[in-house]
C-alpha cells in the first residue's frame, strides 16, 4: 500500500483527488466536535455506553454520537436507507426495472435514497429526543423557553441537517475524490476513536503509570495479529474455473478463453455483524423509550447483556442467519448459470443451465457457512484477546470496527491502483 501511495501521489490528477478527499475528511471531523446548544455531554456519554449497537454506532461516528455534537447521527441513516434500498429493489419490480435503466436508472434510485436518508434522519432524531430527554440533566430547557417541545423540535432540525451534511461530503468523496465517500467515512471515523483512546491511555503513562506502557505494546501486537489474520480470511475466495467454446460470427472467432467465478469467504462483508447488534440492541432501545417497561428493561438487561449466554447464542444464530440472507442477495447462481450459458461458456464437468445453477448454489452454501463461523469469531474473540492487555484497551477497536478497517483499506488500495492504471493506461494512448 506505501507504493501504492507513492506511485498516486506522483500522479497530478490523484494527488488532486487524495487532497480533496482529505479536505472533506477533515470537514467531517470537525463537525463531530461542533456542539449542540442546550445539550449535556455527559448524559449522552453514559446513555451510549450501556447499548452495545450505540458503542457502536459511536465508533462509527468517531464518538460524536456519545459527544452529542452535530454529526451526532453521522452516517448512519445513509447507510440504513441504502440497505433498505438495497432489499427493496430485489423485491419491488418497479425498483428492479430502475437499476437496470443504466445511469439514468442508478440517479432516479439516488433520489429516493436520498428521501429516504432524510426520513430515517428524522426518527433516528426523534428516537435520540425521546431517549435522552427523559434524563433531567440531558437536555437544558433554559436555551428553548424552558419547553422540551422547542427543544426537540430544534435538535431534530440539527440532528436531521447534519445528517444530510455527512451524505454530501460522502457523495463529494465518491465523485470527486478517491474511493467510495460512505467507507471512508466510518474509515476515518473508527480510526479517530481509537486513536482518541490510545493518546488517553499514553497520556496516563506520561503521568506515571509506566505499567500502562506493558499493556499498550501487548495491545499493539494483538491488533497486528488480528489484523493480519483478517486480512487473510479477507482476501480468500475460492475460484470456479469457466471454458468458454470457440465461436463464429463472420470472419471473426470468438472464444476458447478460460475465465474464473471468484466467490470470496467474506462476501457480505461486516452486514450480518451489524445487522446482528441492531436487532439484538433494538428491544432494549424500544424499552428505554418507555418508562412504564422499567421492568421488562431490567429482565432484559439481566439475560441478554453483553457477555451473557443468551447473548452469545442469539447473537451467533442472527450473524449466521443475516450471511446467509446477505449472500443470497448479492450472488444470484441462476444469473450467473444464464449469462455462462448465453456467452457459450460452461464449467468443466458440469451441463449447462440448471446443474451449473445448482453447483453455484452448493458452492456459495458452503463458502458463506465459512464466512459465517468467521464473522462469529470475529464478533467474540478479539475482546476476549484485548482483555488480556486491560478492560480499557477492550473497547479502542471494536469488533466490527476492525473488519471493516481492513475492508476499506483494502478497497482503498485497490481503487488507488486500478486509477493509477487507468491513467497510465490513457497516456500510453496519447
Amino acid at each position: 500500500m506505501i507504493e501504492t501511495l507513492k506511485n498516486a501521489f506522483g500522479n497530478k490528477d490523484i494527488r488532486k483527488k487524495i487532497i480533496l478527499t482529505l479536505l472533506l475528511l477533515l470537514l467531517f471531523r470537525v463537525g463531530c466536535y461542533i456542539p449542540v446548544p442546550g445539550l449535556t455531554r455527559d448524559a449522552f456519554s453514559n446513555a451510549v455506553g450501556g447499548n452495545d449497537f450505540l458503542t457502536l454506532m459511536s465508533g462509527i461516528t468517531g464518538s460524536a454520537l456519545a459527544n452529542g455534537t452535530l454529526f451526532a447521527l453521522g452516517i448512519g441513516p445513509y447507510i440504513n436507507a441504502s440497505i433498505i434500498m438495497q432489499l427493496l429493489t430485489v423485491g419491488i419490480p418497479a425498483l428492479e426495472r430502475l437499476s437496470k435503466q443504466g445511469e439514468e436508472g442508478r440517479k432516479k434510485i439516488t433520489n429516493i435514497t436520498r428521501i429516504v436518508t432524510i426520513i430515517l434522519a428524522v426518527v433516528q432524531s426523534i428516537g435520540i429526543i425521546v431517549m435522552f430527554g427523559q434524563t433531567s440533566d440531558a437536555v437544558n430547557t433554559s436555551y428553548f423557553f424552558n419547553s422540551m417541545w422547542v427543544a426537540g423540535i430544534f435538535m431534530t432540525i440539527v440532528y436531521t441537517a447534519g445528517a444530510c451534511l455527512v451524505m454530501w461530503i460522502g457523495e463529494r468523496i465518491t465523485e470527486y475524490g478517491v474511493g467510495n465517500g460512505i467507507s471512508m467515512i466510518i474509515f476515518i471515523g473508527i480510526l479517530s476513536t481509537a486513536g482518541t483512546s490510545l493518546v488517553e491511555k499514553f497520556i496516563e503513562v506520561f503521568r506515571g503509570q509506566v505499567g500502562e506502557l506493558w499493556n499498550i505494546a501487548l495491545f499493539v501486537f494483538l491488533v497486528l495479529v488480528i489484523f493480519f489474520l483478517i486480512v487473510f480470511v479477507d482476501l480468500a475466495e475460492r475460484r470456479i474455473p469457466v471454458q468458454y467454446a470457440k465461436q463464429v460470427r463472420g470472419t471473426k472467432m470468438y472464444g476458447g478463453q478460460s475465465s474464473v467465478i471468484p466467490m470470496k469467504i467474506t462476501g457480505s462483508g461486516v452486514m450480518p455483524l451489524i445487522f446482528a447488534y441492531a436487532i439484538v440492541s433494538f428491544p432494549s432501545m424500544i424499552m428505554s423509550l418507555v418508562p412504564s417497561w422499567s421492568d421488562e428493561l431490567t429482565w432484559w438487561n439481566n439475560n441478554f447483556a453483553n457477555g451473557t449466554v443468551w447473548y452469545i447464542l442469539v447473537l451467533c444464530v442472527l450473524i449466521f442467519v443475516f450471511a446467509f440472507f446477505y449472500a443470497q442477495i448479492q450472488f444470484n447462481p441462476e444469473d450467473v448459470s444464464r449469462s455462462i450459458q448465453q456467452n457459450g461458456g460452461f464449467i468443466q464437468g458440469i451441463r449447462p443451465g440448471k446443474p451449473t445453477a445448482e453447483y453455484l448454489s452448493r458452492i456459495n452454501k458452503r463458502i458463506t457457512l465459512f464466512g459465517a463461523i468467521f464473522l462469529t469469531l470475529v464478533a467474540f474473540v478479539p475482546s476476549i484477546a484485548f482483555s488480556w492487555a486491560g478492560q480499557d484497551l477492550v473497547n479502542v477497536f471494536s469488533t466490527t470496527g476492525i473488519l471493516i478497517v481492513v475492508s476499506v483499506a483494502l478497497e482503498f488500495d485497490k481503487q488507488l491502483q486500478s486509477q493509477i492504471m487507468m491513467k497510465n493506461y490513457k497516456g500510453f494512448l496519447k
